[in-house]
């Protein structure tokens, strides 16, 4: 099964060269400025774009329109499977995903550090694909400064079920992959530092 993965498309997703591929999964911030124009003129983007067979989607901090669930729902092309700490199973790869992060300028689905835990949680033993919008702690997770910005209670729960695939984004500048034990981290921010999308989409086998 090929994964074309990405994440951090900021509204500049128009312009992108996407690889062949069996499931395309975005782990969130695809608006820049969380507006309802910018969610509607992704989703028609998402739902068309290439040939998949399947479309799995996640919000990031920058999509503040998609915390009006109902709303969102009801804008969801049917052939996306948008997760909010929700799952699916597709081709028997089970997804789950969430876009929740920690708490940093009051951004979308930004929740403190008594209150994170509590969606880490509902994560499931038997994922294979975990994707949230960021990264655990000390995994593809650096800002400039050399600071390490994930979750670590994202990487407790992540080093317990040890999924087959960890995709985020959020960190533009932790683009890449790494693999620790049987787990495959990405960082599939295409948009750079200096919110120009340069990086490619990572293609994964699974």
């Amino acid at each position: 099964m090929r994964l074309v993965c990405l994440s951090d498309t900021h509204g500049l997703h128009d312009g992108l060269v996407l690889p062949e591929g069996d499931i395309l999964v975005h782990a969130g911030d695809v608006c820049n400025h969380g507006s309802l124009v910018e969610a509607v003129r992704f989703l028609g983007w998402f739902e068309s774009v290439g040939d998949y067979q399947h479309r799995v989607l996640i919000a990031g901090n920058h999509d503040r329109v998609f915390e009006d669930d109902a709303l969102i729902r009801g804008l969801i092309p049917e052939n996306i499977h948008y997760l909010n700490d929700s799952g699916v199973t597709v081709d028997g790869l089970h997804f789950w995903g969430s876009p929740v992060t920690p708490f940093f300028c009051n951004w979308a689905f930004n929740r403190h550090e008594d209150e994170i835990g509590r969606h880490w949680a509902m994560i499931p033993d038997d994922v294979d694909v975990l994707v949230t919008h960021g990264p655990a702690q000390g995994i593809l997770d650096r800002i400039l400064e050399e600071e390490e910005v994930g979750c670590p209670q994202l990487l407790r729960v992540v080093e317990r079920i040890q999924p087959q695939l960890h995709l985020f984004g959020h960190i533009h500048e932790g683009y890449g992959t790494e693999i620790y034990g049987p787990t495959r981290f990405v960082n599939a921010s295409i948009c750079t530092a200096d919110y120009e999308p340069k990086n490619r989409p990572v293609v994964i086998d699974l």
